[in-house]
């Protein structure tokens, strides 16, 4: 085997792995993922507090497979350039391969993604209006927002008394995707009318 025959390996899988993960994403197969046991995978790219990306993954691989074997290829098949020149230049070309793909995974494709907090979505203190009042001992409706999300709960009077229509109202509990909730009453409000 010449070093033409092993750039043109290097082009083939590079090629056939970026192929292969276009192809399941298109038809959305779903592949288990490969834990590589012993192998340390260099620390990459936090995009905002989200989940950390591998400098070293699967995209990054296929990238520089597929253009060091191809700029290798062609530098020793059909230009005759000394191997250790035409190393260095497929090295230099996969590499750049490589940034590209990781900067488009880490900045477009991953930029919005952030890991979830469970505060942000803890029902306790959440204020909203009933959109149908609860009836003494009954259920009604909470529309309320979160994470910039129109949502809407079951809600149940807190001591057990009916609340309006249109009420706004505070939750003082969440048990099996009932909210128990409250009136509202802005502290403001409340020390304005003791003043007066």
């Amino acid at each position: 085997m010449n070093w033409a025959h092993f750039y043109l390996v290097c082009f083939l899988v590079g090629f056939g792995l970026s192929a292969l993960s276009f192809l399941a994403g298109s038809i959305h197969l779903h592949v288990p993922h490969l834990h590589v046991h012993g192998v340390h995978v260099p620390r990459g790219f936090s995009s905002s507090g989200g989940a950390e990306l591998p400098w070293l993954n699967f995209g990054t691989i296929a990238a520089f497979l597929a253009w060091f074997g191809g700029i290798g290829y062609v530098l020793e098949r059909y230009y005759s350039v000394w191997f250790l020149a035409a190393l260095f230049f497929a090295i230099l070309s996969g590499l750049a391969a490589a940034s590209v793909v990781f900067w488009f995974l880490a900045k477009v494709l991953l930029s919005r993604e952030a890991p979830l907090n469970q505060a942000d979505y803890d029902m306790l203190g959440v204020l909203g209006r009933l959109s149908l009042p609860i009836r003494q001992g009954g259920t009604g409706e909470l529309i309320y927002s979160q994470q910039g999300t129109r949502r809407v709960a079951g809600a149940r009077s807190d001591d057990g008394f009916a609340i309006p229509k249109g009420a706004e109202v505070i939750v003082t509990r969440y048990e099996k995707g009932i909210a128990y909730v409250r009136p509202w009453i802005d502290p403001a409000d409340e020390l304005e009318h003791k003043t007066v």
